[in-house]
C-alpha cells in the first residue's frame, strides 16, 4: 500500500490536469481526489488556528503557557538577576508579564493572514504535507506568513507595549538595572525580539494541533480528516 501511495502521488508531478483526477480517484481510502486531499490539509490547519492560535490571544495565553512563554533575551538576564539582588523581584516579573502581554495583543491580527496562506494551498504543496513530517503543514505556513506576520505584528506590538504598560516598565527597569554600579548598561530591542518569540509561539502551538492529527485518530474530527490523514498512516 505504501508503495502504491508514492507512485501515485509522484505520478501526479507528471501528467495533465486529466490524467491527475484519474490517478487520484485510484488512491486507496476512499479513492479520495486531488480536491478533496487539499480541502483536508486546509481543515487541519484551520484546526490549528483556531483551536492553539486562538488560545494565545486571551489573558495569559503567553504567560502561562511554558510551550510558548517569552523569557528575557539573554542581554536582560543580568538585568532579572541584578534587580532580584536588590530586592526588585516584583517589579522584574511585571516586566516579563508585560512581555508577554504584548505578544497576546498581537497575535488576534494574525488570522486573516493565516487564513489567506490556507486557501492558497495548492495540490502539490497538500501532497508535500501528506507525506511529511509531523511538522510539515506548519512549515508550509511558516515560509508562507513569517514576513507578512512579521510585519504586522511589529507596530502591534510597539503599540501594545504602550497600552499594557510595558514601555513604561521596561524603561524604569532598564534605567534601575543601569543604575546599579559596575554593571554592562543594556538598551536592547524589545519589539523585534517579542515579535519574533510571537511568531515563534505561534507556529509552536500550530505544529501542536497537526501533530496531534497526524498521530491521534481521535483528533480528526470530520470524516473528511479521517481520510485524508488515513493516507499518511500507512506511508
Amino acid at each position: 500500500m505504501i508503495k502504491k501511495i508514492c507512485i501515485a502521488f509522484i505520478a501526479l508531478q507528471f501528467v495533465g490536469c486529466a490524467e491527475l483526477q484519474k490517478i487520484a480517484s485510484q488512491l486507496p481510502q476512499g479513492g479520495l481526489t486531488q480536491d478533496q486531499i487539499g480541502a483536508g490539509l486546509r481543515q487541519a490547519l484551520d484546526n490549528g488556528i483556531q483551536h492553539q492560535v486562538s488560545k494565545l490571544t486571551a489573558k495569559d495565553g503567553f504567560y502561562r503557557n511554558e510551550l510558548v512563554k517569552i523569557l528575557l533575551p539573554k542581554e536582560l538576564q543580568a538585568v532579572d538577576k541584578g534587580l532580584r539582588k536588590i530586592g526588585l523581584s516584583k517589579l522584574a516579573d511585571e516586566g516579563v508579564k508585560a512581555l508577554n502581554r504584548a505578544a497576546e495583543d498581537a497575535v488576534k491580527t494574525a488570522t486573516p493572514i493565516f487564513v489567506s496562506a490556507v486557501k492558497d494551498i495548492t495540490f502539490n504543496d497538500a501532497k508535500n504535507i501528506l507525506l511529511g513530517n509531523d511538522r510539515a503543514a506548519t512549515s508550509y505556513l511558516e515560509g508562507k506568513t513569517t514576513t507578512a506576520l512579521y510585519s504586522k505584528f511589529n507596530p502591534v506590538i510597539k503599540k501594545s507595549f504602550g497600552k499594557v504598560g510595558a514601555d513604561q516598565i521596561w524603561a524604569n527597569l532598564i534605567s534601575k538595572y543601569n543604575s546599579i554600579p559596575f554593571v554592562t548598561k543594556v538598551n536592547p530591542d524589545l519589539t523585534d525580539y517579542v515579535t519574533t518569540e510571537a511568531l515563534e509561539g505561534v507556529y509552536t502551538m500550530i505544529a501542536v494541533e497537526e501533530k496531534g492529527i497526524r498521530n491521534k485518530i481521535g483528533l480528526r474530527n470530520t470524516d473528511l480528516l479521517r481520510k485524508v490523514f488515513a493516507l499518511q498512516d500507512n506511508k
